[in-house]
């Protein structure tokens, strides 16, 4: 009887609705509820610290630092009382949210911070651990003199953008709390010792570009490639810093290697500079490729499995456009060998 499915489809339409305006309640006091927390923090007049950032270097370039500049423009929050908290030497990253800066490996061993980290059991920073207490009270002691600091901390920006990557929310809703905008690079490195004109290339494994014989042959045609056309300097650091390793290349005498000028006090540093001067960049997607558009510089992302990017790439595509950067392409590996696998043996979690 069509009354009868009209009246089960109208019933079903209610209760859809019912169900997605009790979702949107929930997402909308899921987002006050962080914001009033925000404004706590900054209401205390304290020194503020932004970190410290233990996580993934995809997040802290697409989400983090962008959302510490909503912050400042939301709350206006002067920068003069921030400090942020990272690694690898990226002050330059945070030059306009924070006056200043706090490596974190000057505090702790890289190899004792892999093992917090591992013991922590997730390189998201969902919550304020023990690893992250112990920093903080660090710094306290060494700089404040033991007075507290207000903090900042990365999840805040977690469980606000967690509505936006499980679906709750939609695009415009990251773009309301993240501002993107161009980023000045170090001077760590004496540009001398730089090719004239030069492809910056990093490819990395991840689950978006596995470790297989085939991404690996693949690459390497690609670095060959380029080296037939330009300088190639790649960002290899050398460095076991976290769960991503770089790929090996044979080396010609147009390829050179960054690995002499990086330490994990600086090696995100000067692959910043060293992007920033580049014609190109070239290397997986995630990471650094997030990065360098905003340092002006044209982007080439590789990747294989795009279940890994998919969320990440509208975000970043609307911020080369809110940003009027410079072209960001992606590109699929398997559209220059169709029979890549995706196998999933690769190293580390997406970027």
């Amino acid at each position: 009887m069509s009354w009868w499915r009209d009246a089960r489809r109208l019933a079903r339409h209610a209760r859809q609705r019912r169900t997605e305006s009790r979702d949107e309640r929930q997402a909308l006091r899921a987002a006050w509820a962080i914001e009033r927390q925000i404004d706590e923090i900054i209401s205390s007049h304290r020194t503020i610290v932004a970190g410290p950032w233990l996580s993934e270097v995809g997040f802290e370039t697409l989400y983090w630092i962008p959302f510490l500049r909503w912050v400042k423009a939301a709350f206006r929050l002067d920068p003069s009382r921030v400090v942020a908290m990272s690694r690898g030497g990226v002050a330059s990253w945070y030059a306009d949210v924070a006056s200043r800066y706090v490596e974190i490996w000057d505090e702790i061993d890289p190899v004792e911070c892999a093992r917090r980290m591992t013991e922590r059991g997730t390189t998201k920073q969902l919550d304020i651990a023990d690893f992250d207490r112990d920093l903080l009270r660090a710094f306290e002691k060494r700089v404040g003199g033991g007075d507290r600091v207000g903090v900042l901390h990365p999840s805040l920006m977690y469980r606000l953008f967690s509505l936006f990557w499980s679906g709750q929310r939609a695009l415009n809703f990251v773009d309301a709390h993240t501002r993107f905008q161009p980023v000045t690079p170090p001077r760590i490195l004496d540009a001398a010792q730089l090719p004239r004109e030069y492809v910056a290339v990093k490819f990395y494994a991840a689950h978006a570009l596995p470790d297989t014989a085939d991404t690996r042959r693949v690459l390497a045609s690609i670095v060959d490639r380029l080296a037939e056309r330009t300088a190639v300097v790649l960002l290899d650091t050398g460095l076991v810093l976290d769960e991503h390793s770089d790929y090996s290349f044979s080396r010609s005498p147009r390829v050179i290697s960054a690995k002499p000028w990086m330490t994990p006090t600086n090696n995100l540093g000067v692959q910043t500079q060293i992007i920033a001067g580049a014609q190109a960049y070239v290397g997986t997607c995630g990471a650094l490729a997030w990065l360098a558009p905003m340092l002006g510089t044209p982007t080439s992302a590789f990747y294989v499995d795009s279940k890994w990017v998919h969320a990440h790439l509208g975000v970043m595509l609307r911020a080369c456009d809110r940003a009027a950067a410079p072209r960001f392409s992606v590109i699929d590996l398997r559209a220059l060998h169709p029979a890549l696998s995706l196998d999933p043996v690769g190293i580390g979690h997406e970027s």
